[in-house]
């Protein structure tokens, strides 16, 4: 009895399909181009891919289940199934979005502690490599969308002295992975950039220590490099450092 070749080619289209959608996504911090190059790349192909998958997999498990035998060996079900789960896992993504509605995110890439008087940047400028968004800030608009979406983003306040807060500021920023591109210790002042875990993109962060009466007061503003609105990303920056400091006290 023949075995059922279209199992084999299912299986394989679906590896090489699960191979190109992890490339699409980390193929920046491979070095192979640009995080934005991936990112279309993936929004243009990943879900063509899946559904490739998906029906390769269903041709398969049908033209199985059509042969005159009850070896699922012959007919290649174990193949065909494993197939249709990595063509359901690439469209997981898709599937989720419409069961439950998605997190609607403001259209915006710059967030900071302190909307009144964010925090300048001095050592990064709008020439940094790869930047589309400027680093001068938004002004009112920009700031009522933030606190609209993420009230929460508040300053740090802590009863550290202001050199020890600076210092336990740098010590969180490098716990996550922050590369610190410029430190002033007398002015406690660091500015860093910090990558995306998927298609690297690049922010970059400016954190500010202020002495106050009975402590200090740490500002911190997280800007994209790219794209008109950030999923989230910069706020989520933001307050995970937020955490990471106040558990370092």
């Amino acid at each position: 009895m023949q075995k059922n070749v279209i199992s084999t080619i299912a299986l394989v289209v679906a590896l090489v399909a699960v191979i190109a959608a992890g490339v699409m996504v980390f193929g920046s911090s491979m070095g192979l181009w640009d995080p934005i190059t991936g990112f279309i790349a993936s929004r243009k192909y990943h879900n063509v891919l899946g559904y490739m998958v998906v029906a390769l997999a269903l041709m398969s498990l049908v033209s199985g289940m059509m042969m005159k035998t009850d070896n699922p060996k012959t007919r290649g079900t174990a193949k065909s199934v494993v197939a249709l789960l990595l063509g359901i896992a690439m469209l997981s993504p898709m599937l989720k979005g419409l069961i439950i509605e998605p997190v609607k995110y403001p259209p915006i890439h710059d967030i900071t502690t302190d909307t009144q008087s964010p925090p300048q940047f001095e050592f990064l400028t709008d020439s940094r490599i790869g930047a589309k968004n400027t680093l001068v800030y938004g002004g009112a608009d920009i700031a009522a969308q933030q606190l609209q979406a993420y009230p929460d983003i508040q300053p740090i306040q802590s009863n550290l002295p202001a050199e020890a807060a600076f210092a336990k500021a740098l010590d969180a920023a490098k716990a996550m992975d922050w590369v610190i591109v410029d430190q002033q210790p007398k002015t406690l002042r660091f500015e860093a950039t910090a990558r995306t875990p998927f298609f690297n993109f690049a922010d970059d962060i400016v954190v500010v220590v202020t002495r106050i009466e009975q402590g200090s007061r740490i500002d911190l503003r997280s800007v994209s490099r790219i794209g008109i609105g950030d999923a989230g990303v910069n706020a989520k920056r933001i307050q995970e450092f937020s955490e990471r400091f106040a558990e370092s006290l």
